[in-house]
């Protein structure tokens, strides 16, 4: 059984302002980072690139680890090149866990094949070391898992999850339908295979050198429960590491509108911050 955690009510066009002009922005679609049909990003890169190098987010879709594309990502692209004129934006996909194939941890692994590639065309994309990791759902996750498990070949200057799962242990006994979701997804449970949840979850490698973190986070996500991202909070704050936690009381596991729009102001004002 899948667990739907797709993200498509939260790609919502109200939430974005008017186009920026992206005049001169070179886009580069569907470049292989492996040689998987999936294992492809879309790149794009502004028309004045800092003499610094210039500063970069790196978007990760959802989908319960099984479904999902870059493509619905792509709205994010445009509202957050009008809130973050000048940064540099990569949309990547990753294989999906499907009838036995691409188990965890797979999905880890093209994350950091997808970052590695990034790195060996920094130059030529005349990129800085200041990338922020943004991921949604099942995304959240693999930019949480990245971001505090490993640092190279970049550490990431911030990382910012909508409703990521962060402990796949307590995930697997929130409910059967999540636990059989995840069963599928890494072949195994938490009894027979500790250590691949282990080394699965998020919050198991934050440190207080980890990076500054924006949660935003359903009050009434049927799928991910608040739990998963107030315990990052704890564990965040418990270390001394900067973070906001934004909580929609009503919103389930994904949302529009209003909401949506604040929390890519929240984004654009948590990156200005702390991505300097």
């Amino acid at each position: 059984m899948r667990i739907p955690l797709v993200i498509a009510s939260l790609l919502f066009l109200s939430a974005c302002k008017k186009p920026a002009d992206n005049a001169g922005v070179s886009v580069m679609m569907d470049v292989p980072y492996g040689t998987d049909a999936l294992q492809k990003m879309d790149i794009y890169l502004p028309a004045n690139p800092s003499a610094a190098g210039t500063r970069l987010m790196i978007l990760i879709h959802g989908g319960g680890w099984t479904g999902g594309d870059k493509a619905d990502f792509t709205p994010f692209v445009t509202t957050l090149q009008t809130r973050l004129p000048g940064y540099a934006f990569i949309n990547i996909n990753y294989r999906l866990a499907m009838n036995g194939q691409h188990i965890f941890p797979t999905q880890e692994n093209d994350v950091k094949a997808a970052l590695a590639f990034i790195f060996s065309k920094r130059t030529e994309y005349q990129l800085s070391d200041k990338w922020v990791l943004l991921g949604a759902s099942a995304g959240g996750h693999l930019a949480m898992l990245q971001t505090y498990k490993y640092n190279s070949p970049v550490q990431p200057a911030a990382v910012i999850s909508f409703f990521g799962p962060a402990d796949l242990t307590a995930m697997y006994h929130y409910n059967p339908l999540i636990a059989s979701g995840l069963q599928q997804v890494t072949g195994t449970t938490p009894t027979i295979n500790p250590v691949l949840y282990q080394q699965s979850g998020p919050y198991n490698f934050i440190t207080a050198q980890s990076p500054p973190t924006l949660l935003l986070q359903g009050g009434a996500d049927p799928l991910v429960p608040p739990v998963q991202a107030t315990m990052v909070r704890d564990k965040l704050q418990s270390v001394g590491v900067p973070h906001q936690y934004v909580l929609y009381p009503t919103a389930g596991h994904g949302w529009t509108g209003p909401d949506l729009v604040d929390s890519f102001n929240k984004i654009a004002a948590f990156v200005q911050l702390y991505v300097k």
